[in-house]
């Protein structure tokens, strides 16, 4: 009989605040097969937003303040599921494992999970990557969604690309369908349901430093890692709630372990 690994009941409940007020203070346009930065505040929002065709993204953040503090999608995949929808939290990583993110709206949330047991927003897949696509196919491909990353975080906190490409970690599949095969059990990917006006907007629960890629396989329908999808710009909308939405929200702690690991 299967037992859930970590049963979540026992989390503080997700806080969803409403952003029928929020104010629209930046926006950042994620450029089709490549990766942009963005920055904001603990309590503010912001949204990605399909504007130009079907295109799935590849979402890292980090602790704006400590860039060693970054999103954990093997923790957030074992509280939450394969995928994430409305009410689930993005956690950070060893030591502090706190919620980042918390999803509070997704127009994607009617997908559910199709008859090929295939979601949306996965926590799944790693970003396509030049290491695998020189592996499987003996060439090299620069505008991989790892690659775009690490050129966007190392112009965003001026470092270069070796140690840039360090920080760089596993991701949100933003929009993109996903799922395991029932034979084999291995990662598929189908074309993505998102269109244009298709949104998933989170609140910041700390200062975050973001850098989404717009995968360069468009709807993921097909492959990855060439020029050969149709391909797409992402939208990034700072969002600044009014404090009254933010009423009986407070940043989480860090976790409260004291890492004596019982020596």
């Amino acid at each position: 009989m299967p037992v859930v690994c970590y049963p979540s009941h026992t989390l503080p409940p997700a806080f969803l605040p409403d952003l029928s007020d929020a104010s629209v203070d930046d926006q950042v346009i994620v450029p089709a097969r490549d990766a942009a930065a963005f920055r904001l505040r603990a309590g503010q929002a912001f949204r990605i937003q399909s504007i130009g065709g079907p295109q799935v993204g590849d979402l890292n953040l980090f602790n704006a303040r400590d860039l060693t503090e970054r999103f954990y999608s093997g923790k957030t995949r074992a509280l939450h599921g394969t995928h994430v929808s409305t009410g689930d939290r993005l956690w950070s990583s060893f030591p502090s494992l706190r919620p980042m993110a918390t999803v509070i709206e997704d127009s994607l949330a009617w997908y559910g999970i199709d008859a090929d047991g295939a979601s949306v927003h996965d926590v799944i897949g790693t970003r396509c990557d030049p290491y695998t696509n020189r592996l499987l196919t003996g060439a090299d491909y620069h505008h991989c969604c790892h690659s775009n990353l690490t050129r966007a975080l190392a112009a965003e906190i001026g470092r270069d690309l070796h140690e840039a490409e360090m920080l760089v970690h596993d991701v949100l599949n933003v929009f993109m369908c996903t799922g395991f095969m029932r034979d084999s059990g291995q990662y598929f990917m189908k074309a993505s349901p998102v269109r244009p006006g298709d949104s998933i907007t989170f609140l910041a629960e700390i200062d975050l430093l973001g850098v989404l890629s717009a995968c360069p396989g468009g709807d993921c329908g097909s492959e990855h890692s060439s020029d050969t999808a149709a391909c797409f710009p992402l939208q990034v909308d700072i969002l600044t709630l009014p404090a009254s939405a933010l009423n009986g929200w407070a940043p989480p702690s860090v976790s409260s372990y004291d890492r004596s690991h019982g020596a």
